[in-house]
């Protein structure tokens, strides 16, 4: 499982994909699931993170789900209307 830090936003977003683009080269797993759980402080930037993502985790034929999105992330995921591109992991 990949995870977001606690503080995401246009100045932390380069570093943080470098980050989840290491995970997703060391898994092995068929589905790619990210923990933003302790995503606390973030703007539109996390949203971007989580969509480049979402497409390099596609690019290498994996699943793509979200753990512990918080309700202010998925109301802003909705008003972009990218909610759906965003399913919650199991």
């Amino acid at each position: 499982m990949l995870v977001l830090p606690s503080k995401l936003t246009h100045d932390e977003a380069p570093a943080c994909m470098r980050m989840l683009q290491q995970g997703l080269a060391g898994q092995a797993d068929t589905s790619t699931v990210v923990d933003a759980s302790a995503l606390a402080h973030f703007d539109s930037s996390a949203l971007a993170v989580l969509l480049e993502c979402r497409r390099e985790s596609s690019a290498l034929g994996r699943g793509f789900a979200v753990k512990g999105l918080s309700p202010r992330l998925r109301e802003l995921a909705a008003l972009y209307g990218i909610a759906g591109l965003l399913p919650a992991a199991p």
